[in-house]
């Protein structure tokens, strides 16, 4: 079964490069990011694993979490470390989850079932599916997932910007309309009345009968 948003983020214990955790647990009552990369050692992954160790602050004053994932082990994770520092100047503070026999990535259907059940001789291109990012929520279902082929690296930016949508998008009843950032007007929700909106959304604007904007509510 592939997995949607809406679904509960498959739980699981993993071997990380700062030990064992319980995915759930680990998560707790905050927010998580997971994201995976096809192969330690590559040039994008380098770039990538550095830009999400830069943005880490941002993403904990969200009270959000980040946890990189590949079909490495774990060791292969700690020495590649120095080069992320030396090639992005960001030093990776959070836990990556060594998966050598697969089962992380086959359990979030990164990889297909018939992918074998270790990494041993696996090339990036056999793991090209394994650039995927999911959000999940406190209440662990997934809230957004994203996947990018392995020849394009991803904007982490549109990552961050994509949590402060769903966490807003959370609290009130509303929705963010195309190129959105925090700050700039919302749409109001349809489930709301316009006696409702007048007192949620004071000054609230009609642009057609469909669509009701208003200032971003705190």
């Amino acid at each position: 079964m592939s997995l949607r948003i809406n679904d509960v983020a498959p739980d699981f214990t993993a071997e990380t490069t700062q030990g064992p955790i319980h995915f759930h647990e680990w998560i707790g009552d905050g927010w998580a990011v997971l994201f995976s990369h096809p192969k330690d050692f590559t040039p994008v992954c380098t770039t990538e694993l550095g830009t999400m160790a830069g943005l880490e602050p941002e993403f904990k004053k969200r009270g959000v979490k980040i946890l990189g994932l590949s079909v490495d082990p774990v060791d292969s994770h700690s020495k590649w470390a120095k080069d992320i520092e030396d090639v992005t100047g960001h030093q990776v503070k959070y836990p990556l989850i060594g998966d050598p026999e697969l089962k992380v990535a086959k359990l979030y259907d990164m990889l297909p079932a018939d992918s074998g059940n270790t990494s041993e001789g696996r090339t990036p291109a056999n793991n090209a599916a394994v650039r995927t990012v999911f959000v999940i929520g406190p209440d662990k279902q997934i809230k957004l997932q994203l996947i990018y082929p392995m020849s394009t690296g991803r904007n982490f930016n549109e990552i961050l910007r994509a949590v402060d949508s769903v966490q807003l998008t959370a609290k009130h009843k509303v929705s963010t309309p195309a190129n959105w950032n925090p700050g700039d007007e919302i749409i109001i929700s349809g489930a709301v009345s316009n006696e409702d909106a007048a007192k949620l959304f004071p000054g609230f604007k009609t642009v057609k009968p469909y669509i009701r904007t208003a200032a971003q509510p705190k």
